[in-house]
């Protein structure tokens, strides 16, 4: 694995004994890793490095690596965590789940099934990063989710009418072909082709930088419309 490859695993317990064997045994292992002894320190760190994946204990003092991934997933952030747990503690697997924890190991364990496991979460990342990626449109600042039918812009919802996002649906299941006002306007149901001018013009004024000038929603002349993604 070559060093630009490397994903960044960050180890939090406060056993300075345990974080050192998985520092040592994980960069043996091709990882970069860092570590923290508790859940502070862990936000500093966030406001500077990126992490592929959190290995956590559940017992730490003060705050609980429950307490932690639950505030993590209630702030929007997902990155993947592996809890560290009690060998036979059910109860804390369980809460850790409900709080959004990818994995669990119960100590004491093999570093053969903590490699397999931190292998298999991240697989499971790459390929959910990846059906997401295909699932979305870029327009500039704009992102449209295909499975949601949903507008964004500049990560922000963009409230569409039942007309408009009908026609988004329509542009997007042929996407970079030429679509025709009368298509367009017999699968909306709009009165006529004139109308669908209209809601194409105010469709662009929540996609494009420039309605006048657009650059996705293009027109085809004397034809239709054509949606072209970046």
């Amino acid at each position: 694995m070559e060093a630009v490859d490397k994903k960044h695993i960050l180890v939090i317990d406060d056993d300075t004994r345990l974080r050192r064997l998985l520092h040592r045994y994980l960069n043996q292992n091709d990882f970069f890793v860092s570590e923290a002894d508790n859940p502070t320190t862990v936000r500093e760190m966030m406001k500077n490095f990126s992490f592929d994946l959190f290995i956590l204990d559940v017992m730490m003092p003060g705050e609980s690596g429950i307490e932690f991934s639950k505030w993590l997933r209630e702030n929007d952030i997902h990155t993947p965590i592996l809890m560290l747990t009690a060998m036979g503690n059910v109860q804390n697997r369980i809460e850790g789940l409900e709080a959004g924890v990818d994995d669990y190991l119960a100590k004491p364990f093999e570093p053969k099934e903590l490699l397999l496991r931190i292998n298999s979460i991240l697989r499971r990342t790459i390929i959910a990063l990846e059906k997401e990626r295909l699932n979305q449109l870029h327009f500039g600042n704009c992102t449209y989710d295909i499975d949601k039918q949903e507008l964004s812009r500049n990560g922000e919802f963009v409230s569409l009418t039942p007309v408009e996002n009908e026609l988004m649906r329509l542009l997007v299941s042929q996407i970079g072909q030429e679509v025709s006002r009368t298509q367009l306007a017999l699968l909306t149901k709009t009165d006529n082709e004139r109308t669908i001018d209209v809601q194409v013009n105010r469709l662009r004024k929540k996609i494009e930088e420039d309605p006048k000038k657009p650059r996705y929603l293009q027109t085809v002349r004397g034809k239709g419309y054509s949606l072209l993604p970046d």
